[in-house]
């Protein structure tokens, strides 16, 4: 998808016939030595997933303030004194849920499902949003701790509070949005990571997960009318952002090309 839009931008200005995007399987352990390697190979920006997000924090010391709470970095772009991290995730999700739901966070009750790296950065992106309130929902007690801990000094006035699997908290308003953040949903006999009917008054559901296009949480979703919507949208407006760090083209301009070629890839 990050060709597809370049290969756009280069239509209309020859600054950008060059420029390419590329693959590298990096093992964790050699992280250090490639952001090193691809420093002096002199590539405009890097991006990273897991488990090099969470691993680049102590790599890379210039960090934006949204990278620096999350604790996270999936993208990096070069500068004079060296790699400067970024993370758009957040961006990502809350431009997905925008243009694939139309609803914003900010107001909103968010009902987060996991407590994991993609929990963390979904996480903050809906506290900085200003939403109404955050319950988090995860299996593990220890994960969904630390990512309270976490969280605590960045909530300011907005509740957070932990949600039993299967329970709906005390307090829960109706009209909450419900964030998919764990990896329940990528085989296919994964059961889901709630149970849609023990929450009431859901005003939508989104699923970070973009392949399978429908997963067994949004599979319910559908069963029970609820407005829902897979991550695909995350994954182009992340991308998009990304693009905007590296070439300064607004990612409103690459996001609908950027879209088509995911699209068409994952066979939708």
């Amino acid at each position: 998808m990050h060709n597809a839009a370049l290969a756009e931008l280069a239509r209309g200005d020859a600054r950008f016939a060059g420029w390419r995007y590329f693959p590298f399987d990096v093992e964790p352990g050699r992280l250090p030595e490639a952001l090193v390697l691809l420093r002096e190979r002199r590539f405009r920006g890097v991006n990273l997933t897991v488990p090099h997000k969470v691993l680049a924090v102590g790599l890379v010391p210039d960090l934006d303030p949204v990278a620096r709470e999350a604790g996270a970095v999936n993208t990096l772009v070069q500068h004079r004194s060296g790699w400067r991290g970024f993370n758009t995730d957040g961006h990502g999700l809350a431009a997905g849920i925008l243009e694939d739901l139309g609803l914003g966070l900010r107001g909103a009750p968010v009902v987060l499902l996991g407590a994991g790296g993609a929990a963390r950065g979904a996480a903050v992106e809906c506290l900085r949003a200003g939403c109404a309130a955050l319950w988090i929902m995860n299996r593990t007690w220890a994960n969904l701790d630390t990512l309270l801990k976490h969280l605590a000094p960045l909530a300011g006035k907005v509740p957070v509070g932990a949600m039993a699997p299967g329970r709906a908290a005390a307090g829960l308003q109706p009209g909450a949005i419900v964030i998919n953040a764990t990896s329940a949903g990528l085989r296919a006999g994964d059961s889901a990571p709630a149970d849609l009917a023990a929450l009431p008054g859901i005003a939508a559901v989104y699923d970070m997960i973009y392949n399978p296009p429908e997963t067994r949480l949004l599979a319910q979703a559908r069963a029970l009318g609820l407005p829902h919507a897979n991550g695909l949208g995350m994954l182009v407006h992340q991308g998009a952002k990304a693009l905007e760090i590296w070439t300064g083209i607004p990612s409103s301009s690459t996001a609908p090309a950027m879209r088509a070629a995911a699209a068409k890839a994952l066979g939708y």
